[in-house]
């Protein structure tokens, strides 16, 4: 179960980051897909503490995760304090990180991903159409459907700085 909420979610990681880095204006659509990637990062991070298929003991995959979940947060704080350009890399960072372990994951004979696309296609494929079709329906409904406006005042919100005036 486990592995199939990390692989889910870490396809919704994959997925979602594009739009944010693509969409040149950072409003309140940009909040909510990134809110929502923050989610599925977590999801990410904490499920694949409990993947021991390859060893059955901590691996690099753990490290990694451990490392993720402190970078995503570093990232969610720092954009909370005002550090877009540390939030930036702190997210992009993350984002990277994941493509690359995904990319390990896939191409490593002895994982899930391969074994399960020579032993049941139909349910790999299945999951990645049922990936990208959720991804889609969210990022349409946000970009339709949320209002653009920034909030009322930039200095609301937790940890977000104080004003000097």
């Amino acid at each position: 179960m486990f592995i199939a909420i990390h692989a889910l979610a870490a396809s919704g990681v994959v997925l979602l980051a594009p739009v944010q880095l693509i969409r040149r204006t950072k409003d309140r659509k940009h909040r909510w897909i990134g809110r929502s990637w923050v989610i599925l990062m977590y999801f990410v991070c904490i499920s694949g503490m409990f993947i021991y298929t390859l060893s059955g003991s901590f691996t690099v995959f753990h490290a990694l995760a451990i490392f993720t979940f402190a970078t995503t947060t570093i990232g969610v704080i720092s954009i909370r304090l005002g550090k877009v350009r540390r939030h930036v890399s702190m997210m992009v960072g993350s984002w990277l990180g994941a493509l690359a372990a995904g990319t390990f994951a896939a191409i490593i004979p002895s994982r899930d991903i391969p074994q399960l696309a020579v032993a049941e296609p139909g349910l790999l494929w299945g999951a990645v159409a049922f990936v990208v079709i959720a991804a889609t329906l969210w990022v349409g409904y946000v970009l339709r459907f949320v209002p653009a406006q920034a909030r009322i005042s930039s200095n609301s919100g937790f940890l977000r700085k104080k004003s000097m005036t």
